[in-house]
């Protein structure tokens, strides 16, 4: 009898378990849902992202072809380039300390190697402040892959005064 008893309360007791893991994923998307709403800190580089990838688009429209790329680079000029702060904005592991290898290599002094979180930056991109323009685009053609060049939002205050390259993929 009392097993019978027991093999009741095994289906009662299966379905509290149930009720309570969905009771926990609730919770879950409810806090996620919270921290995750209101109002975005981040709209300067959402348009700055939608600007680099606007700039991608015509810039791969207009050329047809590219010329090859070689596997071993010159050392870039790097005067008047500031120090570099990379961060990895993308899902590829270690992406960050690759360009940030790459860079020195090249000849560049990068400060900080970090990942950054955000969703506005869709495209490898510097960010520089109007000064430093033209030093930028030195950096940007040592880039692995390239990379755009905008304007410092600014919401943006990583690396406030070196160039910030954000990188997304290789």
């Amino acid at each position: 009898m009392n097993a019978e008893r027991d093999n009741n309360r095994l289906p009662l007791r299966a379905g509290a378990m149930l009720l309570l893991a969905i009771a926990v994923v609730c919770i879950g998307l409810g806090i996620h849902q919270l921290t995750t709403t209101g109002e975005d800190p981040d709209a300067g580089l959402k348009a700055a992202g939608q600007s680099a990838q606007a700039a991608a688009e015509s810039e791969k429209q207009a050329s047809t072809s590219k010329a090859p790329t070689s596997t071993t680079k010159a050392a870039a000029d790097t005067s008047g380039v500031p120090e570099l702060c990379v961060l990895n904005a993308g899902n590829v592991t270690g992406l960050a300390s690759e360009v940030s290898k790459s860079l020195t290599d090249a000849g560049f002094t990068v400060g900080e190697t970090a990942n950054l979180s955000t969703a506005s930056v869709s495209e490898n991109t510097i960010f520089y402040n109007p000064e430093q323009e033209e030093a930028a685009k030195k950096v940007a053609e040592a880039v692995p892959g390239g990379a755009e060049l905008n304007p410092r939002p600014t919401a943006f205050t990583r690396c406030p005064e070196g160039l910030a390259v954000v990188v997304v993929s290789r």
